[in-house]
């Protein structure tokens, strides 16, 4: 008897997963597709009116207006988006997707790696493709995002992946990217909940934590030299930010903390710096301007860094940058959860200073360029991933944020998930939805 319960107990719950079970992962394109007649977002800056935008085994094979070109549209799946909009997919960049669920639960979090230098840790192989995130993600119009690790001074190798794929492998577009690192701080900040603010205190060991830093890039430049060496895989995979294959992303906030990595790294050889900061870097951003460092910066939806900062510094960051002649892009640096609102935290900056186009340079092109990826994805471009989607509306106010057609890679993907499932399961029990 008592058997039976368990029995009975375990196909309830069965059951009631059934109800919301992630997307089925789409098979590969086999049919060239067409969108006609909609309003084409480029990602560079230009938009094109009655756009038709054709793409073949996953790559844009035309972008061009449909009244000054004549195409035989004969074998194409023809797909209407009068009166749409068509935006390449947004790019989520230093984010945890697939390394973790619940952060505070640690049996549902892979992100950090126990030591201080960890070059050859790679997030791709912990990502988990049956994250529910995703789904959630290109609902909004994510499409694609950069896994990152966390922790130590250096953290480990980034990954570019799609929201889409049956594992790891099937979700990968670009592996290894660049390693991330975080420069020791100058000063310590703590919360403290007695009077529900930030103190600061300095960190004494700070000059000893750069030398040894700057001693691992010395001496993983040597190893790149020698000839005969025992192998040793921290050094080997530092070896693509002297050859340019892999970019550096640095993480500092303090304005001095900023020059003093940036040009630590210069003197190692380092290629490709990217920088990830906050309010800081607007204090340096000459310096950034003429070393021609991009920035990542953090949503907008948040407080400022500072007490003497403006309360809408958060909101006008990403447009005073700009206008300081800095590259940005946007991410998110809350809960996971928040990353689905990417291009709502674009189009507050374009409430805050930005043009639409220019904020939608934050989540596309500049991301690419920044990520060393803008040669396949971040445009609407000929020769490039048909990684792209069409919204009713503007996709950066989330009034008009909707999503009709999303294809990654061509792929023509199930935008709907869990809690689109959920929201009309509960709609028609309690009779909001017929």
């Amino acid at each position: 008897m008592k058997k039976t319960k368990y029995i009975i107990l375990a196909m309830l719950l069965m059951a009631n997963m059934a109800w919301a079970q992630k997307p089925v992962p789409a098979p590969a394109q086999t049919k060239p597709v067409a969108l006609t007649g909609g309003t084409a977002h480029i990602g560079n800056g230009q938009v094109i009116e009655n756009a038709l935008i054709t793409f073949e085994k996953g790559k844009i094979t035309n972008v061009a207006n449909a009244a000054t070109v004549k195409m035989d549209l004969n074998g194409y799946e023809v797909i209407n988006i009068s009166g749409k909009h068509v935006y390449p997919g947004f790019i989520l960049a230093n984010s945890q997707v697939g390394l973790e669920e619940v952060s505070s639960i640690r049996a549902m979090s892979d992100s950090r790696e126990e030591g201080e230098m960890n070059p050859n840790v790679r997030a791709v192989i912990s990502y988990n493709a049956d994250s529910e995130f995703p789904p959630s993600f290109r609902f909004n119009g994510v499409l694609l995002a950069e896994t990152t690790p966390r922790g130590g001074t250096i953290s480990g190798s980034s990954s570019l992946m799609e929201m889409e794929g049956w594992n790891w492998e099937d979700a990968l577009h670009t592996a290894d990217i660049g390693i991330h690192m975080t420069w020791p701080a100058i000063a310590r900040r703590q919360f403290d909940f007695s009077t529900f603010s930030f103190s600061e205190s300095p960190n004494k060991d700070y000059d000893k934590q750069v030398t040894q830093v700057e001693n691992f890039f010395m001496d993983a430049a040597a190893y790149g030299k020698q000839s005969n060496k025992v192998a040793n895989l921290k050094m080997d995979a530092m070896q693509g930010l002297f050859d340019g294959t892999k970019t550096l992303f640095i993480h500092a906030d303090n304005p001095k903390e900023i020059v003093s990595s940036i040009r630590s790294a210069q003197r190692s050889g380092v290629k490709r710096i990217t920088l990830i900061s906050g309010s800081g870097a607007l204090w340096v951003a000459e310096f950034l301007k003429e070393n021609k460092i991009p920035v990542l910066l953090p949503a907008t939806h948040n407080l400022p860094d500072r007490e003497d900062d403006d309360i809408d510094m958060p909101y006008k960051l990403p447009h005073l940058m700009t206008q300081a002649g800095v590259m940005v892009s946007l991410y998110n640096n809350d809960s996971m959860h928040g990353s689905r609102n990417l291009g709502f935290y674009a189009g507050t900056a374009a409430a805050y200073g930005m043009s639409k186009e220019d904020a939608l340079k934050t989540i596309t092109s500049n991301t690419a360029i920044a990520l060393g990826v803008d040669k396949s994805v971040g445009t609407l471009e000929v020769g490039k991933d048909a990684t792209l989607f069409v919204s009713e509306g503007d996709a950066l106010d989330y009034r008009t944020n909707v999503l009709s057609h999303a294809f990654i890679r061509g792929k023509h993907i199930t935008l709907p998930g869990n809690q689109q499932e959920l929201y009309e399961r509960y709609s028609k029990k309690y009779g909001q939805m017929k």
